[in-house]
């Protein structure tokens, strides 16, 4: 199994979220799979700025900001947030523990 993101990304079928997910579970390195819910709630709870409108964006700048060692916690944590709690039609903001500071709730944005 190739193990840099260019060798994975070679293969047919295989985009950068794919070849980082692997690159994170399987060789246990420090990448960021920036899928809808990375996104959503980077956006949201302001992680990132507005410029930041596609996913290597997102992770370009949440990999320049976020620790090296807190990198694949923090992956999970926004993954199953956006999953579970910040969801993409109706957010539980109710049961968010960000929810006093989140940029979204307190701007109403539509994000």
């Amino acid at each position: 199994m190739p193990e840099s993101a260019a060798d994975l990304t070679s293969l047919a079928g295989v985009g950068r979220k794919t070849a980082n997910v692997i690159r994170a579970v399987w060789f246990g390195k420090a990448t960021m799979a920036v899928d809808t819910h990375v996104y959503r709630v980077s956006h949201r709870m302001g992680l990132v700025p507005a410029t930041a409108d596609s996913p290597r964006k997102v992770e370009d700048y949440l990999m320049a900001n976020i620790p090296e060692a807190d990198i694949p916690n923090a992956h999970h944590w926004l993954l199953l947030h956006g999953r579970y709690i910040c969801k993409s039609a109706k957010p539980l903001c109710e049961q968010c523990f960000f929810n006093e500071h989140c940029p979204k709730r307190l701007k109403n944005s539509k994000l």
